[in-house]
């Protein structure tokens, strides 16, 4: 840190990653993290879904968490999105580039990416 300014925008950032975390949006993405999940590849799939959710400016309605095993390890990495509105997607096999998608699709515009859930996916 070279002046004040730098760590006021430090904060600033920071910030907004804990609302992504803690927010209260009604629409939460939870990434099973626990040890299969994170064997599995769930942290970059974590840290890609922050990133896209803030790239996207959707940090006022989509909040975006982790949990221990959803119980399906055979399909990790696991995650769902759970909308206050409609029903849980639960979508499996999931590394960071399809998770790029399903922010732009499902969390953006509102479509659900059928190929990517369980009852698709191989």
């Amino acid at each position: 840190m070279k002046s004040l300014e730098e760590l006021a925008a430090l904060r600033e950032q920071m910030k907004n990653r804990v609302i992504l975390r803690e927010g209260s949006g009604s629409i939460r993405v939870v990434v099973g993290m626990a040890t299969c999940g994170i064997a599995a590849g769930a942290r970059p799939v974590l840290g890609t879904f922050v990133e896209e959710v803030a790239k996207e400016n959707l940090t006022d309605r989509v909040t975006v968490s982790q949990t221990g095993c959803i119980g399906i390890c055979q399909y990790e990495p696991v995650l769902a999105v759970c909308d206050a509105h409609k029903a849980s997607v639960p979508y499996v096999n999931m590394p960071p580039e399809k998770a790029k998608r399903v922010v732009a699709e499902h969390l953006r515009d509102g479509k659900v990416v059928e190929e990517y859930t369980i009852g698709k996916a191989e």
